[in-house]
Formats: C-alpha cells, structure tokens, sequence
C-alpha cells in the first residue's frame, strides 16, 4: 500500500507521450471497459429481473421522514459539492496547485483523470439502464440523467478519493490523518444527501461508490512507476516528509 501510494514520488521520471498515452489507454480507459460492463450488467438487473427493487423504497421513506429545515440547508450543500460544475472547478484548481507544486504534469492530471473517467461510465450507463428515480417528493430538480448509478456520489468519491492519496505528501502525520479522514468522509456524506433528497436508491449510491473508487484506483494507477526506489526520485518520500 505504501509503495501504491507515493509511486509518483519513488519514481518522478517524465513519460514520453508515446508512454503517456500507452499507459492511459491500456491501464486507465481499457480496464474502463470492464468496468462499464459490470455497473450496466448490475442496473439491467435491478431494472429487468428484480423489478426496480421495490424493497429499496422504505429507505427513501425513512429519509422523508426525518427532513427538517435545518438538514434541507444541509443535504442541499452536500449535493452541492458533489455537482459536476463545482467538482470541475475544484478538479482544475487541484491540477493547477500540484503542477505548480511538483512540476510534474504526469501525477497533477490524475485527479482529471479519475472525474473524466467516472463520467464517462455514469453517463453511458444512465443511458443504457434508464433506471427512474425513486417515488418520493425530490428535493432537487431532476437532472436529465436517469437514476442509476448516481453521478454525484460517482465524482465526489473519484475526486476525494484522489485528494485523500495526494494528503499523503503532508509532512505533518495529525494534518495528514485529519485531511485524509475528512476527504474520506465527503463522498459517504454525498451518498447520503442524495438519498435523503429524493433523488437518489441505495443501490444507485453503492454502484456510485463502486465506479468513483474502481476509477480513482485507475487513475491513480494508470501510469507505470518503478517502485523500487532505482529510478529517479528515490528518497523523495523521506524528504518531503521532512519539509
């Protein structure tokens, strides 16, 4: 885990383009592919053979349930930072500072990368499954995606899960574990405005979960370090450490 983790400081070698696009094709957009076919082939089958999951629906109760005007305000900022507007906005800014950071365009992009990725499976899934949204009062307008998986949840847990592994660079081992821990926390605390908001199946957050971690792993992953500490950029962990 270690190793996986700070790949981008144990070797800081720049790609060729020709290796950029080798490795983004073959370990990031190809196993993609894979992916696509398992959040489809899970969302024909709550819309086809189980019927929508109707045993879904008391949960989507409980949350009505229990709205308040305080936890409206709430919930309507947490879907908030889970848009696509402000997730792009957030994702430009993170490449920009870790560019200007590291001088490394290689490691700035893998936030880019896990969005642009995870959108790319949600919209094309939504398309294919059209999974409608659950039969409770929407707090939100619906946007024109169907309901499956959520997209929210999807690029929120991408972004953050890649934010997360970057605060592993922090020198400081309390800020470290705090900001890692609350990057952690975003995406679980989007699911569940989501659901609370109307707009949103359980199953439609898991599977929204399941395709930002898949794609934060690939982004993270999607260009070949050598993690043995021979190549260029050995001893960088110990040393941005000691910053």
């Amino acid at each position: 885990m270690h190793t996986f983790l700070h790949r981008y400081e144990l070797d800081t070698t720049a790609p060729s383009a020709r290796e950029f696009w080798r490795d983004l094709s073959r370990r990031a957009l190809l196993p993609a592919v894979a992916l696509w076919v398992v959040v489809v082939g899970v969302g024909l089958l709550l819309v086809g053979p189980l019927g929508n999951l109707p045993a879904e629906a008391p949960v989507n109760q409980w949350f009505v349930e229990r709205r308040t005007a305080t936890l409206n305000i709430v919930t309507m900022f947490l879907s908030g930072i889970g848009q696509t507007e402000f997730l792009i906005g957030a994702c430009v800014l993170t490449i920009a500072l870790v560019w200007w950071r590291t001088k490394q365009w290689w490691f700035a992009i893998v936030p880019g990368i896990a969005v642009a990725v995870q959108a790319l499976v949600f919209i094309t899934a939504a398309v294919v499954v059209g999974r409608s949204r659950p039969e409770v009062e929407h707090l939100d307008d619906s946007p024109p995606t169907s309901s499956y998986p959520s997209g929210h949840t999807g690029a929120a847990t991408a972004f953050y899960l890649t934010l997360a592994a970057l605060c592993q660079r922090i020198g400081n081992p309390v800020l470290r574990w705090v900001a890692t821990v609350l990057c952690l926390l975003v995406p679980f605390c989007v699911g569940i405005g989501r659901m609370y908001r109307g707009m949103h199946s359980l199953t439609d957050v898991l599977m929204g979960f399941v395709n930002g971690v898949a794609c934060a792993v690939l982004a993270w992953n999607y260009l070949r370090r050598d993690v043995s500490g021979t190549r260029a950029g050995r001893g960088a962990v110990s040393a941005g450490r000691s910053r």
